[in-house]
């Protein structure tokens, strides 16, 4: 596959979770997508450019509650997500799981977690069984920047560490730690300077280049493969939207938003191709085949059945 085929692929699935989320916005104003929603507009980069170093679905993908894009460049299809945050039978978990709790095992998608960085110790679970059952599966926990602070995070990358466990830590440092910058909460905002205290390997790379995120995954994959245990990627980004829907974000200094658009993981790829020789023309019709698609994907899903409130204490478990 060739750098600019390559390069379209990652727009692609950009695209696809950029598209998605805009139409969730949508739905959940018009009343048919309920709840809480986070959306994760601008950091699609990182999920297309990991998810595509990884070997799916035998490697594993854990996530935190702002987990669409996960499952879309994990594989899941659009209408069967579309339809699990409209709670219709069609969704993939039945409509039970909505947009903080939906997950895929088959396509490697191993499900968000809604506590605050608690998938890195499950995940480094799942990376421990690989070296048993002989898989040579690697696992990706994936956690803002915020869940570095959570003791549940420092025992999973220490036991990670001292076990050697192929698993690999990514944060999604998108700046803010819910409606806190983050920088307030830390006296060294380089997180990724922590791995060296528990003896493994430690980068910050930009999360608005999938490229540099695919490379990075890719090598922290194979070494984990090897034997050398985990790594710790922060990858640095930005929301182009609110905490959660309805986020009003009084908290941004003005003029924030506007520099973060400046530097949008779409507009960045789509320079980046044309300039390696791919054509505009190309690239518009791209992207306008891939709003096709989500828009009819929206619209199949909204036509299925609502799931049945008589089953919602099936597959629950204590």
């Amino acid at each position: 596959m060739t750098d600019l085929s390559a390069q379209s692929g990652l727009l692609q699935t950009m695209a696809r979770i950029r598209y998605f989320e805009e139409r969730v916005a949508e739905l959940h104003a018009a009343g048919q997508v309920v709840g809480s929603v986070h959306l994760c507009i601008g950091q699609e980069a990182i999920y297309a450019g990991a998810a595509s170093a990884l070997a799916l679905p035998g490697d594993k993908v854990f996530a935190t509650y702002r987990g669409h894009g996960w499952a879309l460049a994990c594989g899941v299809p659009l209408a069967a997500l579309f339809a699990e945050l409209m709670g219709r039978q069609a969704g993939i978990n039945g409509g039970r799981g909505g947009s903080a709790y939906l997950t895929a095992p088959g396509l490697g998608f191993m499900g968000e977690n809604s506590i605050v960085g608690a998938g890195a110790p499950i995940a480094t679970g799942a990376a421990l069984a690989s070296a048993f059952d002989g898989s040579g599966r690697v696992v990706l926990a994936a956690f803002g920047e915020g869940a570095m602070n959570q003791g549940a995070v420092h025992e999973a990358l220490n036991f990670a560490s001292v076990t050697r466990a192929p698993v690999i830590f990514l944060i999604e440092n998108n700046l803010y730690s819910e409606l806190t910058p983050t920088a307030s909460m830390v006296r060294i905002d380089r997180l990724y300077k922590r791995a060296s205290a528990y003896g493994i390997q430690g980068v910050r790379i930009d999360g608005n280049d999938p490229v540099a995120v695919q490379k990075t995954v890719a090598y922290a994959a194979s070494n984990a493969r090897s034997g050398a245990g985990p790594m710790l990627i922060e990858a640095i980004t930005q929301r182009l939207t609110g905490h959660y829907i309805g986020d009003a974000q009084l908290y941004r200094p003005a003029g924030e938003l506007d520099r973060a658009r400046s530097d949008d993981p779409l507009d960045k790829l789509r320079a980046r191709i044309t300039e390696g020789g791919g054509t505009d023309a190309g690239v518009s019709a791209l992207l306008a085949g891939v709003r096709q698609e989500v828009a009819r994907a929206a619209d199949e899903a909204g036509l299925g059945p609502a799931a049945d409130p008589a089953t919602v204490l099936e597959h629950l478990y204590a």
